[in-house]
């Protein structure tokens, strides 16, 4: 072997050890990476894709699926309707910060005379309603509501803790003039130390069947630790049928609840 050959071949492997140390370098903290819940890889004790686990996010595939109830429309005045969706979560620890959905409406003929898209929270756990107000639908009259989300959700756990000590109650629930100007009271009271913010709290009417006939809602901008307020209810109008039960619902988003 030739001084000009060993030369180029100690050249050559110089260049060679350079591009491995080089890929190394490159390629170590990819291999090394310590497993996260946003690098967008099924690792470390995850069930899923950043997801499951340790991850605040729940997969969908380890989650029921929110069961809708009901749904209808009340007028409020001709040619004015309120919409609500009653639905449940069937899971304890999870719940959905922010997820779209629709309402649709068709007349006695089930033809199709309208849609209201919205954005709204999940709570976790229990039953819980979505409302809808002011729905106009020209001179049709819905007859036939439906909804759907029409996203897939994003499910996080909720500390069992945080869902434990929150807690908000109503009491004092009286309806007065159902047949001339009605009006429905309550006391709403945050029994916890979180300070909840826009708090939507939904009303409804039951007649002795067990059917809805009527429902309002009104908000608060922030209910404070161990603070309690009247709430009040109004409707336009007189309330048709037979009022036997009335179901009085505090919505507030988990994730904005925060301690002092």
């Amino acid at each position: 072997m030739t001084w000009g050959l060993k030369r180029q071949l100690f050249y050559i492997g110089v260049l060679v050890v350079f591009f491995l140390v080089l890929g190394f370098l490159v390629i170590f903290p990819y291999i090394n990476e310590i497993p996260s819940c946003t690098d967008n890889r099924q690792n470390g004790n995850e069930t899923g894709v950043d997801c499951g686990g340790s991850c605040s996010k729940s997969c969908t595939f380890e989650v029921d699926k929110i069961s809708t109830l009901w749904s209808r429309t009340f007028q409020v005045i001709p040619g004015r309707y309120n919409a609500v969706a009653y639905l449940e979560n069937h899971n304890k620890n999870t719940a959905i910060y922010k997820i779209k959905y629709k309402f649709r409406f068709a007349d006695k003929d089930n033809i199709y005379i309208g849609k209201r898209d919205g954005e709204t929270f999940i709570p976790a756990s229990g039953k819980f309603a979505i409302f809808e107000a002011g729905i106009g639908v020209g001179n049709s009259i819905p007859v036939y509501t439906t909804f759907e989300f029409t996203e897939m959700p994003t499910w996080n756990k909720v500390p069992e803790d945080k869902i434990n000590q929150l807690k908000v109650l109503v009491s004092d629930i009286k309806l007065e003039n159902q047949n001339v100007s009605p009006r429905l009271s309550a006391t709403i009271k945050n029994d916890s130390l979180f300070i909840i913010p826009e708090v939507s709290v939904v009303a409804i009417l039951y007649d002795e069947k067990g059917n809805a006939i009527s429902a309002s809602r009104t908000y608060l901008d922030v209910l404070a630790e161990e603070e309690s307020k009247e709430i009040n209810f109004t409707w336009p109008e007189p309330i048709m049928g037979n009022v036997i039960a009335k179901e009085i619902i505090p919505m507030y988003n988990i994730f904005l609840a925060k301690l002092k």
